[in-house]
Parts: C-alpha cells; structure tokens; sequence
C-alpha cells in the first residue's frame, strides 16, 4: 500500500494557464520527489488596461511518501 500525500500550490506565468501549471510542477520537484499527479483546482487572470498580463493557477500536487 502506498502513502500518498497532496499539497497545494499556487503559481503563475505570463503566457498561459499550462504554462503556470508546468511551473509549479518544475518547482515542486525540486524538493518533492515521487510526484504522481497535479489537479488544477482554480485559475485566474489578472488585467491591466483590458489585456491579461498573468495567468495564476492554484494547484493539488499529489506524491508518494516512501
């Protein structure tokens, strides 16, 4: 049987909600290791002058404990 633990996890980018998605999970395994899944819980945009300027994506990252 194996443990399996999640954190949350909020990140962002410039370009796109993927890409933010992809920074957190890069971030995350610098320190977190076994990483299984990532389940994007919320997005948002921030904007200025009617053009989005960043993406933010809050996120599950969910990985084994061994």
């Amino acid at each position: 049987m194996a443990v399996l633990k999640v954190i949350e996890i909020l990140a962002n980018s410039e370009k796109s909600w993927e890409d933010a998605t992809k920074k957190a999970v890069k971030e995350a395994s610098k320190s977190i290791k076994n990483i299984r899944s990532v389940y994007v819980q919320d997005q948002s945009a921030s904007v200025d002058n009617g053009e989005v300027i960043d993406f933010r994506v809050n996120v599950k990252i969910t990985f084994e404990v061994k």
